[in-house]
């Protein structure tokens, strides 16, 4: 597994949380958690699934009759390449315009914004 995964479409990052949420499961329980917020076809899940374990999105334990997945990475790492992606795509690589885009986007709770004034601080303290 290489450092470098394919992005991830929407209806592959929304399998991704699935499993993040549940860990390793079956084809027919990440089915049932997405079945529960949308209307869903198992066999779409399944190719869905399958394209992903050939592009290394998720990796699959065959040592059972019903393949066991899992993300090939965790949850911070795709977040993290998600935003350097939309960082240069849409905002020029400017992190100023990224934060004020997704703070205009939608409210931070103050729990959010304390946790980022924290982050702030660590990252400074890091860069001198």
């Amino acid at each position: 597994m290489t450092d470098t995964l394919p992005r991830p479409t929407d209806a592959e990052l929304e399998i991704l949380v699935v499993l993040w949420s549940i860990g390793p499961a079956t084809v027919r329980q990440v089915y049932d958690v997405i079945s529960r917020r949308r209307t869903a076809q198992y066999s779409t899940i399944l190719k869905f699934m399958q394209i992903m374990a050939e592009k290394g999105l998720v990796v699959r334990n065959q040592d059972q009759r019903a393949h066991i997945y899992a993300p090939a990475k965790p949850r911070e790492w795709t977040q993290q390449q998600l935003a350097g992606y939309l960082l240069d795509r849409a905002f020029s690589g400017s992190a100023k315009a990224l934060l004020v885009g997704a703070l205009s986007a939608r409210r931070a709770s103050k729990e959010e914004l304390t946790a980022m004034e924290n982050l702030l601080r660590e990252y400074r303290k890091e860069r001198k």
